[in-house]
């Protein structure tokens, strides 16, 4: 059975609940399904990623959420090479903070394409100024995204 690791970087929680409400929908796909809400390196990198879920929210300034720190600065950090990593990115934000809106998701895309990683698809961006539960926007985006790039194993 094929791994997909959702990884999470969640401030107040949003982020974590998107992660937990897309999981089953990954698993009826034919996916074992794992959640890092306190992330590192290794775990992407350790055991084989057959896919990997992006869910992070953005905090302050664009900035990533505390508990993603110290992930993202290892991938800037330890240049990985991320050539075989494909993955999908739900980033979460407010556009009331204008040009920062869902920055942590951005950078977070720049920083995977560096490494070679492939997305796939596009990035959902998720504004709490319209939908007030992520998942609602999240759950019907996981479905099209296994369907249109061809994901289910089951």
């Amino acid at each position: 059975m094929p791994m997909l690791k959702i990884f999470v970087g969640t401030m107040y929680g949003g982020a974590l609940d998107v992660a937990e409400q897309v999981k089953p929908v990954f698993e009826e796909a034919g996916y074992e399904v794992a959640i890092f809400d306190q992330p590192t390196l290794e775990d992407l990198t350790d055991s084989p990623t057959d896919l990997a879920l992006f869910c992070v929210s953005t905090t302050g300034s664009g900035d990533f959420p505390g508990n993603f720190v110290p992930f993202a600065r290892a991938i800037e950090e330890q240049s990985p090479g991320l050539a075989s990593l494909r993955y999908g990115l739900i980033a979460l934000g407010d556009s009331s903070y204008g040009d920062t809106f869902c920055g942590a998701g951005r950078q977070l895309d720049r920083l995977l394409e560096e490494q070679g990683a492939q997305r796939l698809g596009e990035r959902l961006e998720v504004d709490a100024m319209e939908t007030f539960m992520a998942d609602d926007e999240a759950l019907p985006w996981v479905e099209e995204w296994i369907e249109s790039q061809q994901l289910k194993v089951a």
